[in-house]
């Protein structure tokens, strides 16, 4: 009787009734009458009648209040970011400064160094020059002998 089927499941189980529950509803429950509450917490009720003879009740709404404004500080941000400026851009002009001193030292250093070179480079020339007037190592040649003939020189 309780054999599996082709599904895997007891054949008893296809044959068994089917059950249907029904809620049951529930009666209004009976509220107990408000206690009597102090008059600061609940707002006063206000009765307003119109023009066409209706009267409208409601709780007075109070206006609503803006947020306090975050405290500002003494100083404002812009001010202290232009003053943060201008302490950067004296940073930098002083390092301009100090560049262009740098600048126009390493000239006048490169400047001397060519009147340098060429103060010793002259020297060597002129050194060579005089020294080699006065060595004696040319090719000497006595004139008083020689005889010219039908412009052919002949010594």
């Amino acid at each position: 009787m309780n054999e599996p089927t082709a599904y895997g499941r007891p054949a008893a189980h296809e044959t068994a009734a089917v059950e249907v529950h029904t809620p049951t509803p529930l009666a209004p429950a009976h509220t107990a009458p408000l206690a009597p509450v102090q008059p600061g917490g609940v707002p006063s009720v206000a009765s307003v009648v119109l023009p066409d003879g209706r009267v409208v009740t409601g709780y007075a709404v109070e206006p609503a209040k803006p947020h306090p404004a975050a405290h500002k500080p003494a100083v404002s941000r812009t001010a202290v970011n232009i003053a943060l400026g201008g302490v950067g851009f004296l940073a930098v002009c002083g390092g301009l400064l100090l560049l262009t001193t740098f600048i126009a030292a390493l000239t006048a250093l490169i400047h001397q160094l060519v009147i340098l070179a060429a103060v010793l480079f002259g020297g060597w020339v002129v050194v060579l020059v005089i020294s080699a007037g006065s060595h004696g190592g040319g090719t000497t040649v006595n004139i008083r002998k020689a005889v010219i003939k039908r412009n052919r020189f002949y010594s």
